[in-house]
């Protein structure tokens, strides 16, 4: 009896064994890309490049909407004074510029989200390199990201954004 106590608790311990050396090398964990894109010092660079650049942008627009809001002022305190066909040629030139105006801010919008997107794609190939290597080293069976639908639920040990971020900013892909 002492015997067959002694086998099962034998094989009870090398079936744990070999379950925590087979979850080891099957360890499922999850990257939060928005996270690590704004704690990476490459992201944080990113942000302040496009900030310049909407701040550039969003003065032009300033400077430009405030060209209108004057001209339109105008014309609606001369409106009365000025003849019928003056009036409507200043009409159609305020016209003319609030269409160019709306071009430009289009064009200011698509401008932006190309720049923003171009910043973004450059260092999520990067991320991608440093979590490609990162997976092959600690042989883990798979790398989630993380995001409100594709994770519902993981330990926060499973997490490595802080991993990912710190071998980013050292430079290792």
């Amino acid at each position: 009896m002492k015997k067959n106590i002694g086998i099962t608790i034998c094989f009870v311990l090398l079936l744990m064994a070999s379950l925590s050396i087979a979850s080891e090398g099957n360890r499922v964990v999850y990257v939060d890309l928005q996270e690590a894109l704004n704690s990476a010092d490459s992201g944080k660079k990113a942000k302040e490049v496009f900030k310049v650049e909407v701040d550039r942008i969003q003065k032009d627009l300033d400077k430009k909407q405030g060209e209108l809001k004057a001209m339109k002022e105008e014309l609606e305190k001369r409106a009365l004074l000025l003849s019928e066909e003056t009036r409507v040629k200043k009409e159609q030139e305020y016209q003319k510029k609030l269409k160019k105006f709306q071009r430009f801010y289009q064009d200011a919008q698509d401008e932006l989200k190309s720049k923003d997107a171009q910043l973004t794609r450059n260092i999520i190939i990067d991320l991608r390199k440093v979590i490609t290597k990162l997976g092959q080293e600690k042989g883990y069976a798979m790398i989630l990201e993380r995001t409100e639908s594709n994770v519902l639920y993981a330990p926060k040990e499973n997490d490595i954004t802080s991993e990912v971020v710190k071998r980013l900013n050292e430079g290792i892909k």
